[in-house]
């Protein structure tokens, strides 16, 4: 298969040489030149902010994580994990639904395994309406796909090469006749990735009571190849009733392999263990979901009755065999195997209903049922050095079911008069949580629920000025593993368990914004504050001297506030640019942990970007984003700084070339440092070398309409 792959890359390199060349010297019809700042890419609604990304040239040729980590007050480290204003706990939808692939602990690979060509627009809400579950402390981040490109038969292609054997392949098409419309697409991209981790612990040994430092070093590669493919129909029963259903499915496939060095030494210097550590590891996974809707006109226009079902499926098997060769104290060499596996289900129903009061006001309401049954059953074995014999370890064979489910209703309304618009509402769930450890017999039961109010007031103060204010409550579930009490021995010098007595995090929050929109520029500040209750954190506690546990507690409270301010707008006839920022503060009251009051601090995350229009058939694109210092309850993680290009040619109106270089100077590094009574650690995970891409898209179809100054499409 994998020969397969590379044979396919190999022919797409060749084709887009080829075209580039053709295209450079057919006399074909250019575009006209583009004037910067003409173009609206953010839209501003009462209740959430949306981006439009096609304007996005890491959006062609990369994945929905370097998309997002463009956006205001979105942050995305290397591993593709996301937070919003700083809260991780965000919860991540795809076109509305909920999906296995873009939550829990994994979703950062979700977010990398998506590829950037299928997004149309992305949906920010940082306090988001009762319509939404009330899961995600952090707010909602919806990502809203491609379907009907230009409103009749067409399709486009992109297909790009980069470094180190990256690659992707990308179709999409829409047609429509009468009452009924199809779309789909299928990709294929191929990704390396390799990091460098080293993690330094020094402790006083509490037996001896010397000081002992370990040191910790792993060069890691990873090859994935990740295709895909999507599906939809859209189908008008009749002019009352409509029918839609969407499909999709992805897998990925790959090895990982990592070569590991691990020392401990007393003071001064003198060696106490000394071992080295192979792995050869293949893995592979595998994404379904499918979503049915039904739509019913009623009597009075506009209003609508929704039923929906979605179901969403991942399949995740790992297979890892390691090496490990014992110099001091001198042992044999030993080998031993790991399987990391799980099934996530999730099944989910809906009913939803609008009903226009009048011209100015309407009225929402629905109901949701959700049922999650997940399946962990890691294991692992050793190899008998004699005989050659498999010989299980029951330490590393691990059955654990959670199921989980949530009721919901919620009841919304929206008024606008004058220069007002007031949407208030609230969500009430309930949780009914069940897990078994079949390992070691233990049973997990937790019922909680609670209502969730949510308030948005817009006053426009002109045609181009307007003011914000919003209040919200939400949550955040502990994730499944998180709530698994059994020791994870992956890494056999940093374990990590869960902890079953976890609570639900708890969250309000008040913003205040000011926003004013022009022809040239577009400008806002908005502050914000929050209180957290029970959020979820990590705990590093010494097993050993160059051993420790990573569990997960609750933090009785923590507190955020920060002011964030955006400006976008034109900066000549060729130039524009945008800036945007989150001064903030954070503050831990880490107490019940062993540390010794509040602790607090500042900073800035800072995003920038410029586009230059040499000519007009050219585009240069810069950007920069930044992210400060920010707290954990036993430490701080350092500051992480990235630098991307894009330059884009418009060969012709329907085919275009794209070159893009990611982290231009390997800013993708983090450092983690931990200080606790007896124990201080350093972690630090790079990820080094660029990603370098050229590649081409071609547009078949019947051209859009023109005429409109602003190129933002919105379907609400």
């Amino acid at each position: 298969m994998k020969k397969r792959y590379s044979a396919a890359f190999a022919v797409l390199a060749t084709a887009t040489l080829a075209s580039a060349a053709q295209a450079a010297d057919a006399p074909a019809n250019l575009p006209t030149v583009v004037t910067a700042g003409k173009s609206r890419l953010v839209l501003n609604l009462v209740d959430r902010k949306v981006y439009k990304v096609s304007d996005d040239l890491q959006a062609m040729t990369g994945s929905a994580a370097d998309v997002l980590s463009k956006l205001p007050s979105v942050d995305v480290d290397a591993d593709g994990k996301l937070s919003l204003r700083g809260d991780s706990k965000v919860m991540i939808l795809i076109d509305g639904k909920p999906s296995a692939l873009l939550s829990g602990p994994n979703a950062g690979d979700g977010l990398m395994q998506l590829s950037a060509g299928d997004i149309d627009r992305v949906e920010v809400m940082n306090n988001p309406p009762p319509e939404y579950r009330a899961e995600g402390t952090g707010g909602v981040i919806n990502i809203i796909t491609r379907r009907n490109l230009l409103g009749g038969p067409s399709a486009s292609a992109q297909a790009s090469l980069g470094n180190h054997r990256r690659g992707a392949l990308s179709a999409i098409g829409s047609w429509q006749q009468n009452a009924l419309s199809l779309n789909g697409s299928v990709g294929l991209r191929q990704d390396d990735r390799q990091r460098n981790i080293r993690s330094q612990l020094t402790v006083q040994d509490p037996k001896t009571q010397q000081i002992v430092i370990s040191d910790e070093q792993l060069n890691e590669h990873l090859r994935r190849v990740i295709p895909s493919v999507k599906a939809g129909l859209d189908y008008k029963l009749s002019d009352q009733q409509s029918l839609s259903l969407d499909s999709a499915w992805r897998e990925r496939t790959g090895d990982r392999f990592f070569d590991q060095h691990n020392s401990s030494n007393s003071a001064p210097n003198i060696a106490i263990k000394l071992s080295d550590r192979h792995s050869d590891g293949h893995e592979w996974s595998r994404n379904s979901e499918q979503t049915l809707r039904f739509k019913q006109q009623l009597r009075v226009a506009n209003e609508t009755l929704t039923l929906g079902m979605h179901r969403s499926v991942e399949h995740e098997r790992e297979r890892y065999a390691y090496q490990n060769v014992q110099v001091l104290p001198q042992a044999a060499l030993s080998v031993d195997h790991l399987y990391l596996n799980h099934d996530l289900v999730m099944h989910e129903l809906t009913v939803d209903y609008l009903l226009p009061l009048s011209d100015d006001s309407q009225l929402k309401a629905g109901a949701a049922a959700q049922h999650d049954n997940n399946h962990f059953f890691p294991a692992g074995d050793d190899v008998d050095p004699l005989s050659g014999a498999i010989v299980p370890n029951p330490a590393l064979n691990n059955d654990y079911r959670f199921h989980q489910n949530i009721l919901a209703a919620y009841a919304s309304w929206q008024r606008n008069w004058d220069n007002w618009t007031f949407l208030a509402g609230a969500r009430v769930e309930h949780t009914a949580v069940n897990g078994e450890q079949h390992s070691s017999g233990e049973t997990l039961a937790q019922r909680y629920g609670g209502v969730y109010p949510s308030l948005r007031l817009e006053h426009s103060l002109s045609e181009q000025e307007s003011l914000t204010l919003g209040y919200g409550r939400r949550l955040s579930r502990p994730d499944p593993e998180s709530l698994n009490p059994l020791i994870d021995h992956q890494d056999t010098h940093n374990l990590r368990s869960g902890n079953p007595n976890l609570r639900p995090q708890d969250t309000q929050s008040v913003e205040l914004g000011y926003r004013k929109e022009s022809n040239k520029a577009t400008y806002g500040v908005t502050g914000y504050w929050r209180i957290n209750r029970n959020s979820v954190t990590d705990l590093t506690q010494l097993i050993s001297p160059d051993v420790t546990l990573i569990t997960k507690v609750n933090l009785p409270r923590t507190t955020s506030e920060g002011l964030e301010f955006n400006l976008d707008g034109a900066l000549g006839a060729q130039l524009s640019g945008r800036l945007s920022g989150n001064l903030f503060q954070q503050q831990i009251d880490a107490t019940a942990l062993g540390t010794s009051g509040l602790r607090s601090s500042n900073g800035l995350n800072l995003k920038a970007s410029l586009d230059w229009h040499p000519s007009a058939i050219d585009v240069l694109q810069l950007s920069f984003s930044r992210t400060d210092r920010r707290l954990t309850p036993q430490g701080s993680i350092a500051p992480i700084q990235l630098l991307n290009l894009g330059f884009k040619r418009q060969l012709r109106t329907d085919l275009s070339l794209v070159c893009t270089v990611a982290d231009l100077f390997n800013g993708q590094r983090l450092i983690r440092e931990s200080s606790l009574p007896g124990l201080n650690q350093r972690y630090e995970r790079v990820q080094p070398g660029q990603s370098v891409f050229i590649g081409l898209s071609y547009t078949l179809g019947k051209p859009k309409k023109s005429g409109k100054s602003s190129s933002f499409d919105y379907e609400q």
